[in-house]
């Protein structure tokens, strides 16, 4: 893989900060969504710290966001009272619109999927490899379970190699022509082409995309599979398949590591991540949490989504609530440390309206940088996921 990125660009580094900032708690949300009564014992979380990648006390973390999970006493089943942990009635609410928009969205979902095997070669994945583009085509843990028996039509679920562990694969049963239009194509009035993203003070960029585009025509990443004749097709139909399928991600983003991970199934070149370097006009490469991540310039105005599913939208409500949470959880802490500045002495009364002003104003600035680095070193630092 490449060992540099794109020229920084401070609104896609907003993007994908933003959108890794909860993993955790997701994570923590898909744990809870395991037990019929969507609670569970603090003990249990402690137990899965480590594969969450966090240290410390469970309950600690729970309690830096009041606002989505709430402690309480609970039997352990012996008889026993233990701290147990669930959702806050305003969690769970946004859990159940989540729910409700994930079930609303599964012809989308199908649809997607069915994309997806379409530009694979042989029109198959194997379903262990699937896992890997679950969470950014947007699909349920049992995703398998709600698409599969729901269109028979679309999908079979096979084992070619019956004596192999997770050789299990998920194949297309017909061709769609509905789904066989890509999104370069599907925006072009006439003959299909790439656009620049870049502000047109890139010129070079634009120009070395006019002659990309001059080179050979438009080659869909549906058509049927063949060597391409030339280094320029081979590269121009690269070019569209990952164009493509970052069209069907609902971030409009993908890791490399999982983008090469399909490189046999796909015909992607050997340095996937030099190819897409190659295309400012098109691609992104962020280098952030030192996870190299390919995001589709076209997909985002400044920061934000162009077009945002309605799963994103629910689980964007989630966010904002998370972040209500955090905040919450600092303003309590900066009273807690006013007063025992306090009573140590170190704060005058008549001064305390002053005090808390400069707190706040230092919590919001040094602090508050200090705090997010650490909690993204818990999250990513070991920089290979």
């Amino acid at each position: 893989m490449a060992r540099w990125s794109s020229p920084k660009d401070p609104a896609l580094e907003a993007a994908l900060r933003r959108n890794r900032r909860w993993v955790v708690n997701n994570q923590i949300k898909r744990l809870l969504l395991r037990f019929p009564s969507r609670t569970a014992p603090v003990r249990f979380l402690q137990s899965r710290f480590k594969t969450l990648d966090l240290m410390g006390r469970a309950a600690n973390w729970l309690g830096k966001y009041p606002s989505c999970f709430e402690v309480f006493s609970a039997d352990d089943g012996g008889g026993e009272q233990e701290p147990h942990f669930g959702f806050t009635k305003r969690m769970a609410a946004l859990v159940h619109a989540e729910e409700a928009a994930v079930a609303a969205s599964e012809p989308a979902m199908a649809d997607r999927l069915a994309r997806v095997l379409m530009l694979a070669r042989g029109r198959r994945l194997q379903v262990s490899k699937l896992a890997a583009l679950r969470s950014p085509l947007g699909l349920p843990d049992d995703y398998l379970l709600r698409l599969v028996p729901a269109n028979t039509d679309l999908f079979r679920l096979t084992n070619p190699y019956p004596h192999r562990r997770n050789a299990a694969e998920l194949e297309l049963v017909r061709w769609a022509p509905s789904l066989a239009v890509s999104a370069v194509e599907a925006a072009s009035d006439s003959t299909p082409r790439f656009s620049c993203s870049l502000p047109a003070s890139w010129v070079k960029s634009h120009a070395k995309m006019e002659d990309f585009n001059a080179s050979t025509p438009y080659i869909s990443p549906y058509s049927e599979w063949a060597l391409p004749g030339t280094d320029a097709e081979a590269e121009k139909r690269s070019v569209a398949l990952v164009h493509e399928l970052l069209s069907l991600t609902l971030w409009r983003k993908m890791s490399i590591l999982k983008l090469e991970h399909f490189r046999r199934e796909f015909g992607l070149p050997e340095d996937t991540a030099r190819m897409l370097l190659r295309h400012p006009c098109l691609f992104y490469v962020s280098n952030r949490y030192k996870i190299h991540t390919v995001v589709l310039r076209e997909g985002y105005e400044g920061s934000e989504l162009r077009e945002k599913d309605p799963v994103v939208l629910a689980k964007d409500r989630l966010g904002e609530l998370m972040q209500e949470g955090l905040h919450e959880y600092n303003q309590r802490r900066r009273g807690m440390n006013i007063e025992k500045k306090r009573r140590r002495g170190e704060v005058e009364v008549k001064k305390e309206k002053e005090v808390e002003d400069e707190e706040a104003a230092r919590l919001d600035s040094a602090e508050k940088r200090e705090e997010r680095r650490r909690f993204y070193k818990v999250l990513f630092g070991d920089g290979n996921r």
